[in-house]
């Protein structure tokens, strides 16, 4: 059975959690928040560069369910 690849980027409220074989490429993310999504810079995500508010509302809206979020506990 093969493992599913799972990618996190985390902030200090958020992390964004991507499943790069979910991903269909639709680049909602990127039109959403430029300043967090960068498909050409490695990390590609950048979550601190948007608010914990800015990244869930923007990843509810992911069509393919790649991406999703967990809450940071502090």
């Amino acid at each position: 059975m093969e493992r599913k690849k799972i990618i996190k980027y985390s902030n200090n409220e958020v992390t964004v959690v991507w499943q790069p074989g979910l991903c269909i490429h639709a680049g909602k993310c990127v039109k959403a928040l430029p300043n967090v999504y960068k498909p050409k810079e490695k990390p590609w995500v950048n979550p601190e560069n948007a608010s914990g508010d800015e990244l869930i509302a923007q990843i509810k809206t992911c069509p393919s369910g790649a991406l999703s979020y967990e809450m940071v506990n502090k």
